[in-house]
C-alpha cells in the first residue's frame, strides 16, 4: 500500500528551485571580487547552456509518448470495524519554516532525527489547516519548505498480529514523512491522500515522533503549474512564487492524519459498480475485492468474501458468499435508487455494503463497510441521464477556502456549505480546481449533490512528457479515491487549459484516453476558456464545458452584450463537436453592501443583472435539447494572490467568504427552484417568496 507513493520523482533541492537560481545564489555568497567575477562568468556560461538545453527539451517535448503511470493501491477511507481501529493525529503540532534561501538545510542537518525544537524555535500549528493565515508575520507568502512534528503513543495491544498504517488526507504540495527518524513515505500532488505501513517502525507501549516536511513550490512540471523566480528586494534578493490560476496557493497539512490498524491479511481494495433494471425496480451491486500481499494471493483459493447489503433502516436486503472468489453481485428487488437533490422526494439514498473476508475455516479475518448508492449514468450527443432520466445541472464552481484555516478541513464549514447548497436549490457543483476532501464527497453522497470531480490541472500549458506523467498520475489517484461515490457523475481532466497551443491535441487525447481506461462508467469533460475556433481538446471529451465572463472580463459593464453572446457561443460549441454543452463558469465580482442604480460593476445590482441576462440565454438554449447545465462562478468569495484587481480576493461569490448571502443568492434561489419545479416537479420552499399582498378578490 505504501509503495504506491514512492514512484513520484522528487527534484533535487526539495524546493525545486531552478539551477539558474542556485548558481546566482552561489555568486552572491562569494565574498572576494575575483570569486564574484569567476562565479559570474561560470553562471552566465551555465545559463547559456541551460537555455540551449531548455530549447532542445521543449522541442523534444512536442512529441509526447503514452507511458504508463504506476497504479496506487489501498487508500480505503479509514473506518473502524470489528477488525480495525482508527486513531486521529489531528491537533496542535510543532512548526518550523525553513530559510527561503536554504530550503534543504533541514534535510542536510537531519532535523527529522530529533525534536524540531532542538534545531529551531517552533511555533504551534493546527492540523488540519493551511499554515499561511495562522500567524501574524509574513508566513503567508513563504515559498519553499516548512516542517511539522508531534509526539504520540501507540498502545502495546497494537503490536499483536496486526499491521499499522499512517494515512494523510492531503499535504500540499509535496510531503516527506519520517517516523522516529526513519523515512516512511514521500508524496507529490496536493489534495490527494497517501499512506504508508509503519508496523515495524513504531515503538509499542511507548512514545513516537512523526516529522513532516512540506514543500509548496510550484514549477512548470508540477500539477498545478507555477514558476519560481528570484528578484531583488530591500534586503538583497528574495524568492517569488508566481502562478496564473486565480486562487491562493495555500499549503500545509490540509486534511486529517490517521493511524489505523488492519489484520495481517486484510481487505486492501473494494471497487463497486451498480446497475438498475429498465424500470429502476431491480438493482445490482457488483463488487470486486483485493486482498493484500503475496501471501494472501497465494492463499486466495482458501479465502471467501461474504457480502451483505443493508438499507437505511439497517435491514439486510441482499447477501451472497463468493466461495474462492473475491468478486460477486448482490441483487435486490424494490430498490431505492440514488437520485440527485430535487429530482426525487428521497434524494441521496444510500445502502451500506458490508464486506467480510473469511478464511477457509470460516474464521473472520477482516471487515470493511462503505456506503453505496444504486444509480446508472448514460450520455449521448445531446443528453446526460441518471437512472434513465435527463439531468439539467444547476450549481456552482466552488473552492475549499475560508478565513484563517485556508483550505484546511473544517467540518462546521462543510455542513454550512451543504445547507446553503440545498437552501439555494443547487443539484451539483464542480470541485474546482482540485479534489475536495473525502468527507465532503461522503456528504455529497448523502445529500444527493452531483459532483463534477476535477483533477488539479489548472491553466495547463508548456506541455511536456514529465507534466503528462504527473497529470495522468493525478487522475489515477483521483479516480482510485472517488470511483465508489455515487455523487461523482463526471470527471473533469483540466480547468482552462491552453488548448489552442500546438500539441494540446495529442496531450489531451492521451489524458482523455487514459481517464477512460480507468473508468468507462462516467463521461469526461474539461472547462475550456479558449474560443471554440482555436480549441484542440473538445473532440476528446464526452461533454463540452466552457467558461466565459461576458460583461466582466469581456465588454466590461455592457449588460446588453450578454444574452446573445452566450447563445451564439454555446451554439457554436455544439455545432463544432455535436456534444452536450454546459456553461461551467460565468459571473461578476461583487462587493457586498455596494448598491448602485442603474447597475454598475462591482455592485450587487450588477451581479443580479449579469445573472438575469444569462438566465434568459440559458432558457433559450435549453429548448435546443443539447444544453444541459449552468454553473455560477462562484459559490463563495475566496482568497487569491495579491493583485490590484482583487480586493481581498475574488469576490464573484453569491455568498461572502463567511457564507452569508449577497442579493444575487436570493435571485439564484428563485431560479434554481423554478427549474426544479418545471423539470423535476419539486416543491417550492415556503419561504421562497416574501408575502406582499393578497391580490385575489
Amino acid at each position: 500500500m505504501s509503495s504506491s507513493t514512492e514512484y513520484l520523482p522528487v527534484t533535487p533541492l526539495s524546493s525545486r528551485l531552478s539551477i539558474y537560481n542556485c548558481v546566482f545564489s552561489f555568486v552572491r555568497r562569494c565574498n572576494s571580487l575575483i570569486g564574484r567575477i569567476i562565479c559570474s562568468i561560470f553562471a552566465l556560461s551555465f545559463f547559456s547552456l541551460v537555455t540551449g538545453l531548455y530549447v532542445l527539451h521543449f522541442s523534444l517535448a512536442l512529441i509526447l509518448v503514452n507511458k504508463e503511470v504506476p497504479q496506487t493501491r489501498g487508500m480505503l477511507y479509514p473506518r473502524e470495524s470489528e477488525t480495525r481501529e482508527v486513531r486521529s493525529l489531528d491537533g496542535i503540532w510543532n512548526f518550523v519554516r525553513s530559510d527561503q534561501a536554504n530550503p534543504t538545510q533541514g534535510v542536510r542537518d537531519e532535523w527529522y532525527t530529533k525534536d524540531l525544537s532542538q534545531s529551531r524555535p517552533t511555533i504551534p500549528m493546527p492540523v488540519p489547516a493551511s499554515y499561511n493565515d495562522i500567524t501574524t508575520d509574513n508566513l503567508r507568502d513563504h515559498v519553499g519548505t516548512v516542517w511539522y512534528d508531534r509526539k504520540f503513543f501507540v498502545p502495546r495491544s497494537w503490536s499483536k498480529n496486526q499491521r499499522i498504517w499512517l494515512r494523510f488526507g492531503s499535504v500540499h504540495y509535496e510531503a516527506f514523512v519520517w517516523i522516529n527518524g526513519q523515512k516512511v513515505v514521500k508524496h507529490e500532488i496536493g489534495h490527494l491522500p497517501f499512506e504508508a505501513e509503519v508496523t515495524d517502525i513504531l515503538n509499542y507501549g511507548a512514545e513516537n515522533r512523526i516529522t513532516v516536511m512540506c514543500d509548496n513550490a510550484l514549477i512548470q512540471t508540477t500539477v498545478p503549474q507555477g514558476k519560481i523566480t528570484e528578484v531583488p528586494n530591500d534586503n538583497g534578493m528574495t524568492i517569488i512564487q508566481s502562478y496564473t490560476f486565480d486562487f491562493f496557493n495555500y499549503a500545509g497539512i490540509h486534511r486529517s492524519v490517521h493511524l489505523y490498524t488492519t489484520p495481517r491479511t486484510f481487505i486492501e481494495e473494494v471497487e463497486v459498480t451498480t446497475a438498475l433494471s429498465e424500470n429502476n425496480s431491480v438493482g445490482e451491486v457488483f463488487y470486486s475485492v483485493s486482498v493484500n500481499g503475496s501471501a494472501a494471493n497465494e492463499a486466495i483459493n482458501v479465502l471467501n468474501i461474504q457480502a451483505n447489503l443493508y438499507d437505511k433502516e439497517g435491514a439486510k436486503v441482499a447477501n451472497t458468499t463468493s466461495d474462492g472468489k473475491l468478486d460477486g453481485c448482490l441483487k435486490l428487488t424494490g430498490v431505492k435508487p440514488w437520485w440527485p437533490y430535487l429530482m426525487h422526494p428521497e434524494p441521496g439514498y444510500l445502502y451500506e455494503l458490508e464486506i467480510k473476508l473469511l478464511a477457509a475455516n470460516e474464521e473472520l479475518l477482516d471487515v470493511y463497510r462503505l456506503k453505496v448508492g444504486l444509480r446508472t449514468l448514460s450520455w449521448n450527443k445531446s443528453q446526460f441521464l441518471i437512472n434513465g432520466k435527463p439531468v439539467y445541472f444547476r450549481g456552482f464552481g466552488r473552492h475549499e477556502d475560508s478565513d484563517i484555516r485556508g483550505k484546511g478541513l473544517d467540518n462546521a464549514l462543510m455542513v454550512r456549505d451543504f445547507n446553503l447548497l440545498k437552501w439555494i436549490g443547487a443539484n451539483a457543483y464542480r470541485t474546482s480546481h482540485y479534489p475536495y476532501s473525502e468527507e465532503s464527497m461522503q456528504f455529497a453522497d448523502q445529500h444527493g449533490i452531483m459532483i463534477i470531480d476535477e483533477c488539479p490541472s489548472v491553466d495547463t500549458e508548456n506541455y511536456s512528457q514529465e507534466l503528462l506523467g504527473k497529470h495522468k498520475s493525478s487522475l489515477e489517484q483521483l479516480i482510485h479515491r472517488d470511483r465508489n461515490h455515487p455523487s461523482v457523475v463526471m470527471w473533469s481532466i483540466a480547468n482552462e487549459p491552453r488548448t489552442a497551443s500546438m500539441n494540446a491535441d495529442s496531450y489531451f487525447e492521451l489524458v482523455a484516453n487514459f481517464t477512460r481506461s480507468l473508468d468507462k462508467t462516467r463521461p469526461i469533460t474539461a472547462a475550456i476558456a479558449v474560443p471554440y475556433t482555436q480549441d484542440k481538446s473538445g473532440r476528446h471529451l464526452d461533454i463540452i464545458s466552457f467558461n466565459r465572463y461576458n460583461a466582466w472580463y469581456s465588454n466590461t459593464g455592457r449588460l446588453d452584450m450578454v444574452t446573445q453572446n452566450v447563445i451564439d457561443e454555446a451554439t457554436a460549441w455544439n455545432k463544432q463537436y455535436n456534444k452536450p454543452v454546459i456553461m461551467s463558469e460565468y459571473g461578476a465580482d461583487t462587493l457586498e453592501g455596494l448598491h448602485m442604480t442603474p447597475a454598475y460593476v462591482w455592485s450587487e445590482e450588477f451581479q443580479e443583472e449579469v445573472f438575469a441576462r444569462h438566465f434568459k440565454a440559458f432558457d433559450q438554449l435549453r429548448k435546443k435539447g443539447w444544453f444541459i447545465g449552468e454553473f455560477v462562478w462562484n459559490f463563495a468569495d475566496f482568497k487569491t494572490a495579491q493583485s490590484y484587481t482583487r480586493v481581498g480576493g475574488n469576490k464573484k461569490g453569491v455568498f461572502t467568504r463567511s457564507r452569508q448571502p449577497k442579493a444575487a443568492a436570493h435571485l439564484l434561489r428563485k431560479r434554481y427552484f423554478a427549474l426544479g419545479r418545471d423539470l423535476d416537479q419539486c416543491q417550492f420552499p415556503e419561504d421562497l417568496f416574501t408575502y406582499i399582498a393578497d391580490l385575489i378578490s
